[in-house]
């Protein structure tokens, strides 16, 4: 399954940067990972009550990024999420980063579900399947 790319919206702080105010390359991770959280906001999905509620956690297992262009202090970045494929347990997104329509990034990163308790494989929340297919609204 392929589902649609969202994009989500964010600026470059100092805090991103290095001294020549060149976003830090470690920093791309906190966009993409972002970009998955606002993600899962808009499809009504919040993952403190999913934690609290289901006792389900996501955790990054891996993740794969081509740098191809820097990003800078004070860029406005469009970063986007698209499921590649959703299993039992497991999301793939395909995720990347343009500025002002120029990709800086691409990456690919596996998220699991998990039982937040035991830290051991869970299956993923049957509405998160199924908003995971569909566009979000307002988007």
């Amino acid at each position: 399954m392929t589902g649609p790319r969202h994009e989500f919206r964010y600026r470059v702080y100092w805090e991103h940067t290095d001294a020549g105010g060149v976003v830090y390359h470690a920093r791309y991770l906190n966009f993409l990972e972002r970009a998955r959280s606002d993600w899962l906001t808009a499809m009504g999905i919040h993952q403190t009550r999913l934690r609290a509620e289901a006792g389900l956690i996501f955790v990054v297992t891996r993740v794969e990024i081509d740098f191809r262009r820097p990003a800078r202090l004070d860029d406005e970045l469009a970063v986007g999420v698209c499921v590649e494929h959703c299993g039992r347990a497991r999301l793939d997104f395909v995720q990347d980063i343009h500025r002002d329509g120029e990709l800086l990034i691409t990456a690919t990163v596996r998220a699991a579900c998990l039982h937040a308790d035991r830290f051991t494989p869970a299956r993923l929340p049957k509405d998160l399947v199924e908003r995971a297919r569909e566009p979000i609204k307002n988007e």
